[in-house]
């Protein structure tokens, strides 16, 4: 049995290095950025817009953990916007990356992927207003407070609304069937407690 200790990075996950790792961050950033892709609704006062991405990036981190759900959710958003909005890439990359990873964080699937609990829903609260108030900061110092509160309404309101149903749903219903169904994939993503 190898050492799992110098393998960990954060609680019990695993550094992004094996393959299993590397290709579940991949499949999901693009999944994220198909998802950003669809129905993009352009808010005209800001040139940002609402979309569905939030439901991967927040699905990504509920599921796999902080690893995952970071670099997923950073690559996968920015990607997108690279195309939409390039404006918003960089601070996307940050916002998004940041948004996945604390959902992971908080949610710790590896020790809570049993039933949903608080810390799922704490999770959502958080990652959800990390992604409010960062897009809030980016778009007050570019377009100023009425265009940062105008697109905040937004983002509040729908995409993250959205997205926080959409993973309540998901991590009620499959979840701990997902993870319980594929343990030679998920021990390859985090220690199980």
């Amino acid at each position: 049995m190898e050492n799992t200790k110098e393998f960990k990075l954060v609680k019990g996950y695993y550094k992004p290095t094996n393959p299993i790792i590397l290709s579940i961050i991949a499949i999901f950033a693009a999944i994220i950025s198909v998802l950003t892709f669809i129905v993009p609704i352009t808010i005209p006062a800001t040139a940002g817009y609402i979309n569905l991405g939030d439901i991967g990036v927040m699905i990504t981190g509920s599921l796999f953990g902080p690893i995952v759900g970071g670099i997923a959710g950073g690559i996968g958003s920015a990607f997108t916007d690279l195309f939409l909005a390039p404006a918003y890439a960089l601070p996307t990359l940050l916002i998004k990356g940041l948004e996945g990873f604390i959902i992971g964080l908080i949610a710790n699937p590896r020790k809570h992927y049993h039933k949903f609990n608080y810390r799922d829903v704490i999770a959502i609260l958080v990652g959800g207003s990390i992604m409010v108030f960062g897009y809030f900061i980016v778009e007050l110092l570019i377009y100023g407070l009425a265009g940062a509160l105008f697109e905040s309404i937004f983002n509040g309101a729908i995409q993250f609304g959205l997205a926080a149903i959409a993973t309540i749903i998901f991590d009620i219903t499959f979840r701990k069937n997902i993870i319980s169904n594929l343990p030679q994939a998920f021990d390859k993503i985090f220690v199980f407690q």
